[in-house]
């Protein structure tokens, strides 16, 4: 598994980026192989040719990367270090549906992998979009650059970002049109998410120490809350957002992982396969939506004007690209159940949003109250439950709240924090990006940490359901939430129905 070192040794090869010119590389794939290359541990072969339109020589592909590595690396540039490092950089100009561009590439990667370092291992990176998944899977294997999964001595694999499709028909397009070129122990769904180290933590958490396991059940635990909060609004990304919406965008993908990290069952061996299987059981177990559960437990709004760090910002039918009328939500908040022997009865409260309070993404795990005896006998002025709270960003950390006594002669029952925050235990600088993480599972052929075909098809199976019902009963207009707070009323509504409250973050 990702975490454990011994399985963490990544192969030489060469790592080709599609759309090696777009945000995606500048922001976050180069920034993250540069950070990889400081810290030692990248292959001594290893090259990247990035793979796109844009018309550049490696000379200008070289300054590109310079720039993005000085504005958004983890680590401070140094050049000394870089000038080493941007001898492994390359480019290629493409269009991806030519097959002369994929020959040009073929001819490049012959050149570099002449030089033996590379073993002739080869990494597709796809930062495209899905819609030309496809393509590109179908002139790679044409243009005779993909070794065989099995019988080869090198290898071939593939990284697909989110999101894989719409909906699970064309999830399952874009699974065919993969598995008709690469062997699914070839395919890599990337969901950075589960490269931050807060998440990789749940596991360690639950399954590496006695206190947590034995009370992680429906006997012991009131409710569990998932809350991915965004302070930024559509921003550039509102030809994508409004065929998306919220649901589809984090929900899908993001939240669901988040919950099969924390609902699934002990693995009996630290496998990827064996991980992998027992989030399928969780998303197999979450309870179907029919259209009226969705109409009591599914709540969607659209932010609205309001202000962000203090400043005026629009509301979303007022951003750039998106559609006067739109009925594309920008929040939704949901109750669900995981129906199995673990979770019997444990809701689940979901929720994600842009334009709010604060940039935050928890899990938060309320234990039961405690009985109504000894410190515990005022109606009027109930204990604090126990909280466990484990902190994904900003600020990634693992915090527990119990009760404590207050100093003095009378008995005072007062809520403490028990805090453990990652920055502050291993410094700063020791986290490293989920990209950076990820990047090396792959090159090391550890899947745990990415989607496998059934997992990406259950969760939309299950998504489909509400989205089928919002399409039964479509609104003229969303409820709104102004910008720069934490969500709709309508959402509190949904949990203080139950006699719960969202958690402050």
């Amino acid at each position: 598994m990702a975490g454990l070192e011994k399985a963490l040794v990544p192969q030489p090869c060469t790592l080709i980026i599609f759309g090696g010119s777009g945000d995606l590389s500048r922001r976050k794939l180069l920034p993250a192989l540069y950070n990889l290359a400081l810290d030692g541990h990248l292959p001594a072969g290893f090259e990247v040719i990035g793979f796109a339109r844009s018309e550049m020589d490696d000379a200008k592909y070289r300054s590109f990367a310079c720039e993005a590595v000085q504005k958004f690396s983890r680590r401070p540039y140094d050049a000394a270090h870089w000038a080493e490092f941007e001898r492994a950089l390359h480019y290629q100009t493409a269009s991806f549906d030519d097959p002369k561009s994929y020959q040009a590439l073929k001819s490049r990667l012959d050149e570099i992998e002449a030089r033996g370092a590379t073993l002739g291992n080869r990494i597709f990176y796809l930062a495209i979009p899905p819609s030309f998944i496809g393509l590109c899977a179908r002139q790679l294997k044409e243009a005779g650059l993909v070794h065989p999964a099995k019988g080869a001595e090198q290898f071939s694999r593939i990284i697909v970002e989110k999101p894989l499709g719409h909906d699970l028909e064309s999830a399952r397009k874009i699974n065919d049109e993969l598995a008709h070129v690469f062997d699914e122990s070839q395919i890599y769904r990337i969901d950075h998410y589960l490269g931050k180290e807060t998440v990789q933590n749940i596991l360690v958490m639950r399954f590496g120490n006695s206190i947590f396991e034995p009370l992680w059940d429906e006997k012991h635990i009131d409710h569990v809350q998932i809350t991915v909060a965004e302070e930024e609004g559509v921003g550039t990304r509102a030809g994508y957002y409004e065929e998306a919406g919220a649901l589809r965008d984090i929900v899908q993908n993001h939240i669901l992982q988040l919950l099969c990290m924390v609902a699934m069952e002990p693995p009996y061996v630290m496998d990827p396969e064996v991980i992998r299987s027992h989030k399928l059981e969780v998303l197999r177990c979450l309870r179907p939506f029919t259209p009226q559960d969705v109409e009591r437990y599914v709540v969607r709004a659209q932010y609205s004007a309001g202000f962000c760090r203090g400043l005026p910002v629009v509301g979303y039918r007022q951003e750039k690209g998106v559609k006067i009328d739109s009925t594309t939500e920008t929040y939704v908040a949901l109750r669900t159940f995981v129906d199995n022997w673990r979770w019997a009865g444990v809701p689940f409260y979901l929720r994600t949003g842009k334009r709010m309070a604060k940039r935050a993404t928890e899990i938060t795990v309320q234990f039961k109250n405690v009985p109504r005896v000894l410190f515990n006998v005022d109606a009027t002025n109930p204990l604090e439950p126990n909280v466990l709270a484990i902190r994904i960003q900003p600020d990634e950390g693992i915090s527990l709240r119990i009760s404590a006594k207050l100093p003095g002669a009378r008995v005072r029952i007062y809520p403490v924090k028990m805090d453990f925050r990652y920055g502050t235990t291993f410094g700063a600088d020791a986290t490293p990006e989920a990209y950076e993480r990820l990047i090396l599972d792959v090159m090391a052929g550890d899947p745990t940490l990415f989607m496998r075909r059934d997992e990406v098809e259950a969760a939309w199976q299950w998504i489909d359901l509400v989205q089928e019902a919002w399409q039964q009963k479509a609104p003229e207009r969303l409820p709104e939430y102004a910008a720069g707070t934490w969500g709709p009323p309508e959402a509190d509504r949904l949990i203080e129905s139950d006699g719960r409250r969202w958690r402050t973050l």
